[in-house]
């Protein structure tokens, strides 16, 4: 597995994706926990060395799962968690608070079910619009000096936040989402982070998984899978999205690769200071992700793909990109 430096930290090209072993995109009834810790360690065993979860996950699930599958092998991993969307306070699950006090509080938490004394990478998972950005930092800052963090991360955050934040505690990473149906990074986001040194993590590399060539249809969608209601996997966008999916499926088609393998090592060429994390709860999907770092595109390959229109539609529902700073 090749590497790919956030800033200071070193990672592996390829990570994982924690969130879905949580329920996301599925019901918790019909969660297989121990399919969940055998594929992280099969992730570990390939070379994977970053991890990414979050205290919202389940919520706290997917932190749990990830700290009983490392026990033993937590020097081959580099944990990235979030806080911020868990006010420990009274507020619970879903209420947005970065104050220093709750990023305090959840730090806690995340080590205990980490089973870990340190986090190498803990991001903010929104920006909390009545905490100024430098309050965070700053307790994040605080927790870097005792050794409960290595390194400080923002999730969705502006070009400004991300410059106020950085003058505060140095930011080794950004997580957004980006993929050959997300772009949006490309005009402002990504030749900031390069010129402050910051790497990048794009979250949902395959688009939610339609990159995968999995989905044609959202009919066999669980009723309560927020999918139904993100707009590009509904109507004349979804049909006009399964576009883009045809043509990364005939461009794997030519080199011997699925879909998904395609639209990774897409990514992969967007530079070495970015490390994708598909999100999977499957031993046979892992592997498949991972084998994209062997995969080579041709030129003609990358321009038909850089060529993609956009994907029809926003890339969620309203309140979801009400929590998302622009």
């Amino acid at each position: 597995m090749k590497n790919a430096r956030l800033g200071g930290l070193e990672v592996s090209r390829i990570g994982l994706g924690a969130m879905t072993m949580a329920g996301t995109y599925t019901s918790e009834g019909i969660l297989d926990n121990a399919e969940s810790i055998r594929t992280i360690h099969r992730a570990l065993d390939l070379g994977v060395t970053h991890i990414d979860t979050a205290e919202i996950y389940g919520p706290f699930l997917s932190e749990e799962l990830v700290g009983q599958a490392i026990k033993g092998r937590r020097d081959q991993v580099k944990i990235a968690t979030k806080f911020g969307l868990v006010s420990h306070k009274g507020g619970g699950p879903g209420v947005i608070d970065s104050s220093a006090a709750n990023v305090r509080s959840a730090v806690e938490g995340s080590l205990k079910r980490l089973s870990t004394d340190h986090i190498d990478l803990y991001y903010q998972h929104r920006v909390d619009p009545n905490t100024p950005i430098e309050e965070t930092a700053g307790a994040v800052a605080d927790l870097i000096a005792e050794g409960k963090v290595l390194h400080f991360g923002l999730s969705e955050a502006s070009p400004a936040t991300i410059r106020r934040a950085h003058a505060v505690q140095p930011v080794t990473a950004l997580q957004t989402e980006y993929s050959l149906w997300t772009r949006d990074v490309e005009e402002e986001i990504l030749p900031l982070l390069r010129e402050l040194g910051v790497g990048f993590v794009p979250y949902s590399p395959l688009g939610h998984g339609l990159l995968t060539g999995q989905i044609r249809s959202v009919d066999d969608f669980a009723d309560d899978d927020w999918r139904k209601t993100n707009p590009r996997f509904t109507g004349e966008n979804f049909r006009r999205n399964l576009a883009i999916v045809d043509e990364v499926q005939s461009i794997g088609a030519e080199i011997g690769a699925t879909p998904a393998q395609t639209a990774l090592a897409w990514l992969l060429t967007r530079g070495g200071d970015i490390a994708p994390i598909p999100g999977t709860r499957r031993v046979s999907r892992v592997e498949e992700n991972t084998a994209a770092v062997g995969i080579t595109l041709t030129d003609d390959q990358l321009e038909r793909l850089n060529s993609l229109r956009p994907a029809a539609g926003a890339r969620h529902d309203e309140a979801n990109m009400a929590s998302i700073d622009l």
